[in-house]
């Protein structure tokens, strides 16, 4: 993913919905988006997420009832997310999160296709 540019979006609102755990993300060019504390939690930028290189990704089980905790700025580019799990160790850059909302059900559909693989079946959390 590309580095912040003075062009790169911006969150100009971030909002917690902790009881449908959802962050709500509006960005200065009027992109608006809803991300699930799963999904964010499963692609943490972290290196416990990330791995060190490429092919050392770490599939994240179990995740679907978690939640954020707190939202810590990081500068002017970046939060950090810390979540019900204790995971906080993922900064969350303004592109990173853009990246994610534009390509959210790409990455979703990914990751259920991850989990399926390893013989996970997600647990129903409506």
């Amino acid at each position: 993913m590309s580095g912040l540019t003075p062009d790169s979006p911006r969150p100009i609102d971030i909002k917690l919905h902790q009881a449908s755990r959802l962050l709500e993300i509006k960005f200065d060019n009027n992109m608006e988006c809803m991300l699930s504390c799963e999904f964010l939690r499963v692609y943490s930028p972290s290196a416990e997420v990330k791995g060190h290189g490429p092919g050392q990704e770490v599939l994240q089980i179990g995740k679907e009832d978690i939640n954020i905790t707190a939202i810590e700025p990081v500068g002017n580019y970046a939060v950090r997310l810390v979540f019900s799990d204790g995971h906080n160790t993922g900064l969350y850059s303004w592109d990173y999160l853009y990246n994610l909302a534009r390509d959210y059900e790409a990455l979703w559909l990914e990751y259920l296709g991850k989990l399926s693989a390893a013989g996970h079946v997600r647990k129903n959390t409506a």
